[in-house]
């Protein structure tokens, strides 16, 4: 059985950060364990690592398991490299670098709370899904 393949936009990785309890997590705890392929270009990494090693107080955890983290995402990423660009396509670049990447790689969605960014991506063959809306797709959750 082929496992589907996306992207996983930064406010799933901050929300994750944010909190052990809910779907962010989860999602990003099964990272490398065959439920999923897990799609990542530099500029994203690049993102991700701003994000995440910013001087943010709502993130409960130390630099050093952030950094973790971070080398765990990237180790497990299929990494792509972008060589055509749309932009502007979206309201803000970030989700551009996003739909590119996930076009790329012909991901089956892009996992984000920011459904509303990424509307009208259906023509590229494409949905945008929340983490909880994902892990039920994949059977992990109910």
């Amino acid at each position: 059985m082929r496992v589907p393949k996306i992207v996983i936009d930064t406010n799933v990785v901050v929300s994750a950060m944010l909190s052990s309890k809910g779907a962010s997590f989860k999602l990003i705890s099964l990272i490398g364990k065959q439920h999923f392929d897990y799609v990542m270009s530099v500029p994203l990494m690049i993102e991700y690592e701003d994000v995440l090693k910013r001087n943010n107080p709502k993130i409960p955890i130390s630099r050093k398991a952030v950094n973790s983290i971070f080398d765990r995402l990237c180790y497990h990423a299929d990494l792509r490299e972008i060589f055509f660009l749309w932009r502007p396509y979206l309201k803000d670049p970030n989700d551009d670098l996003v739909l590119e990447l996930a076009f790329e790689a012909s991901c089956k969605a892009i996992v984000t709370y920011n459904l509303n960014d990424f509307k009208n991506i259906g023509k590229f063959g494409l949905e945008a899904i929340t983490p909880k809306t994902f892990l039920k797709q994949i059977g992990v959750i109910k």
